[in-house]
């Protein structure tokens, strides 16, 4: 596996993101056929070929983040404290997507709502409120959220 990490620094407001440009060579077997989440099916046991992951995760990979989750207003939505999620900024951040915005001096990720003229970022949680973006609010789609990864004992 060859190994190229290439920070950049993305400023925002004083606040700095660090965004990998070149990422990791990672390719592990991957089998053609499907695995049931029902009943048990036949499983084939041969490897049909091995899968990039960067190609599967990342399709723009100089506008492609990755960034660590604290707190768990997105939980509902399976963003739980500590997943990690790949950001692109090339997507746009239509509603009903769940996006990484810099509202107010503020990172945070919700889902885009639009309602009778209005913009909403919205949480996956109860215990949290909807935040309506105002006109006189400044906010930034810094990206749209791809992938969700999660260790799985922490589902």
């Amino acid at each position: 596996m060859k190994q190229k990490h290439i920070r950049h620094k993305l400023r925002f407001e004083g606040h700095e993101l660090y965004k990998l440009e070149t990422f990791d060579v990672l390719k592990v077997p991957y089998y053609a056929s499907n695995i049931s989440a029902g009943f048990p099916s036949l499983a084939d046991d041969y490897l049909d070929e091995r899968i990039n992951l960067n190609e599967f995760l990342v399709k723009n990979p100089a506008d492609t983040y990755m960034l660590k989750v604290r707190g768990n207003s997105m939980e509902d939505a399976n963003i739980k404290d500590g997943a990690i999620l790949i950001i692109d900024r090339l997507l746009e951040p239509e509603n009903g997507r769940i996006a990484v915005c810099y509202l107010e001096n503020n990172f945070t990720v919700k889902t885009i709502r639009k309602r009778e003229g209005r913009l909403f970022l919205e949480p996956a949680n109860a215990a949290y409120p909807a935040i309506e973006v105002t006109e006189g609010m400044r906010l930034q789609v810094l990206g749209v959220v791809t992938f969700i990864i999660i260790k799985a004992e922490e589902q």
